[in-house]
């Protein structure tokens, strides 16, 4: 199969480092006009988009860009017959993934995958096999902290262009925690929420609230922040026998500390409030490898996308809309 990466930033590092150790698949070209990697000089590289497509007849288009350029690219490609890897979000707003899905169903031979890795991630991976296998009970509640500090040129990015990125920390980074919640606990049915500027001088949200609850009573809740000094990433899962809590993320800057998965069992004969508690380290992320691989595995074997689906991205960017929708953004910056 040839893969073309559209979009040469951060993602488009890591699609083409990804695509080029996999068997079975080779980089045909990159499109980006103004890229913000230095250009590998064994790929064709175009300025426009729908040049490369023709030029380059990929099978699979890696779609890196930003979030208002993803609905042209992805639905293009889905019109053209082939296979689309999205990163996240599924574009600016609910109507951009709507859009996308209605160019999927009408291409029904091209797969479609959305770039949702924290679900790959081997603290989560594991979490989610505890709690599938039943031994620690029914989930009770969630409680997820994810935030960065900004940092320098944060209020010049893109992402915060709302005609550009379409909102703000909640859509570019929070959304993975919401995909998680839906990872461990399915749809939800009342979504609640606040967002606020509350230090950078930016349009959109640096900080978002998001309660969530579903049919069966899990309730969730979500703190997304520009303003996390000490960048943090963590999951809190309470069970009917106990909580996991997985914290820390392996990225490419570290900066999120060690990953770990830290299991907790309730019991009723040792000290109330302090249970015994097992922690597992990991230091090997190959979630990016993971969600190509699945990809292109439903490619070779005609089998619907699991994990990362417009079915996933679509229900998560619902949760982000409704929350946009009921609060319009306010600033407390003095």
């Amino acid at each position: 199969m040839k893969a073309l990466v559209v979009g040469y930033g951060y993602m488009g590092e890591i699609r083409l480092r990804v695509t080029e150790a996999l068997e079975g698949i080779e980089v045909a070209g990159i499109a980006d006009p103004h890229p913000a990697a230095p250009l590998p000089d064994a790929y064709p590289v175009f300025d426009d988009w729908r040049e490369a497509l023709d030029r380059t007849d990929p099978d699979v288009v890696f779609v890196c860009t930003p979030n208002h350029l993803i609905p042209d690219i992805a639905c293009a490609a889905l019109e053209q017959g082939r296979h689309v890897f999205c990163e996240k979000p599924p574009g600016r707003n609910l109507a951009d993934i709507q859009r996308i899905c209605a160019a999927e169903a009408a291409s029904p031979g091209s797969k479609l995958i959305f770039g949702f890795n924290h679900r790959h991630h081997p603290s989560v991976v594991d979490a989610k096999a505890i709690v599938d296998s039943g031994a620690v009970g029914r989930i009770l509640v969630l409680r997820g902290v994810y935030g960065k500090s900004g940092g320098s040129g944060f209020e010049h990015s893109w992402r915060n262009d709302p005609a550009v990125g379409g909102g703000g920390i909640l859509l570019d980074q929070g959304i993975h925690m919401l995909d998680l919640f839906r990872h461990f606990c399915g749809d939800f049915t009342q979504v609640m929420g606040m967002r606020q500027t509350s230090h950078w001088d930016i349009p959109m949200e640096d900080n978002a609230f998001v309660l969530l609850r579903n049919a069966s009573g899990q309730m969730a809740q979500l703190h997304s922040s520009a303003t996390q000094w000490k960048h943090m990433f963590r999951l809190e899962i309470t069970l009917e026998g106990g909580y996991l809590h997985i914290a820390g993320l392996l990225s490419k800057s570290g900066s999120y500390g060690r990953e770990h998965l830290l299991v907790g069992r309730r019991s009723a004969v040792s000290a109330v409030g302090n249970p015994s508690e097992e922690i597992t380290y990991y230091d090997t992320d190959l979630s990016w490898d993971t969600e190509v691989r699945h990809l292109l595995d439903c490619i070779r074997e005609d089998r619907p996308v699991e994990i990362g689906s417009s079915t996933d991205a679509l229900r998560v960017m619902e949760i982000v809309e409704s929350v946009y929708a009921s609060d319009p953004v306010t600033t407390a910056r003095s």
